[in-house]
């Protein structure tokens, strides 16, 4: 009975092992003076100061950072009145509606999405750039931030809303000291991941940009058609480390989001 109490402790130690086992082995590499991944040679930090020597990676860093930046926020911002609208619709059979065709945008695939982008751009006239790469990661964003907010609108008594206005609060009030404060955390939760998936995104971005305009994850496309360099271990690897302080960061605000709101410490 021990033995198989243990089954799950070794099931997710190996399903982690397989995930982030290649991951290291990239990073690890990139500190590696020789030009391949067969054989480390010695430690050097030369491949991380090429990656920042680069004036046109750094600059499309920054177009990633941006890009994500604006599409969070704005994201945020539509999908929490969008989850708040959803949540007070009084006709059962529209809410439904409404959720089942923000669900389908979260599941269906992204090559499906970037290639109705790119009709959608070319129909309307829109150039391809900075502006189609931004609201096309607003839009695929939305819907992850619905659904994180959802939850805590849905567990949220009514109560509080009715003491409120018992109370004499505006609906103004009650928006922001009753119910902005009670979904702080999965306001947060929305987004960090939308941040997340803007940074990650691929194959949407892929499909809108254009003149000159490129993110971090299509230039990694274009740099490993060249020809894998350790360069591109070393950008690979500052990637990483950026997601993972994200999620630091999300971890550390939502705890702090659930102690002003509970007063203690979960």
């Amino acid at each position: 009975m021990g033995k198989l109490s243990n089954l799950p402790k070794l099931y997710l130690a190996a399903v982690f092992l397989i995930l982030y086992a290649p991951i290291f082995y990239l990073i690890f590499y990139s500190f590696n003076s020789g030009g391949g991944m067969s054989h480390f040679e010695s430690f050097t930090w030369e491949h991380y100061g090429a990656v920042f020597e680069d004036t046109r990676l750094i600059v499309i860093l920054l177009n990633t950072i941006i890009v994500a930046l604006l599409s969070a926020l704005v994201s945020t911002a539509i999908g929490v009145l969008g989850a708040l609208a959803i949540v007070f619709m009084r006709n059962q059979a529209m809410r439904n509606a409404v959720l089942s065709l923000n669900n389908i945008l979260i599941v269906s695939p992204d090559v499906i999405i970037g290639a109705s982008f790119l009709i959608l751009f070319t129909i309307v006239g829109v150039k391809l750039g900075f502006a189609s790469v931004l609201i096309s990661h607003i839009a695929f964003s939305i819907p992850i931030v619905v659904i994180m907010v959802l939850p805590k609108l849905q567990e949220m008594s009514t109560s509080l809303i009715d003491a409120a206005r018992d109370l004499g609060a505006s609906r103004r009030d009650i928006l922001m000291r009753v119910i902005i404060p009670y979904i702080k955390p999965g306001i947060f939760a929305g987004f960090f991941l939308a941040l997340t998936y803007s940074l990650d995104d691929f194959a949407v971005t892929f499909f809108v940009t254009g003149n000159g305009f490129s993110t971090l994850s299509v230039e990694i496309y274009s740099m490993a058609r060249a020809g894998i360099t350790l360069t591109i271990n070393a950008l690979s690897g500052l990637i990483f480390i950026i997601t993972v302080a994200l999620v630091l960061g999300y971890y550390a605000l939502s705890n702090k989001a659930k102690t002003d709101l509970t007063g203690v410490r979960r």
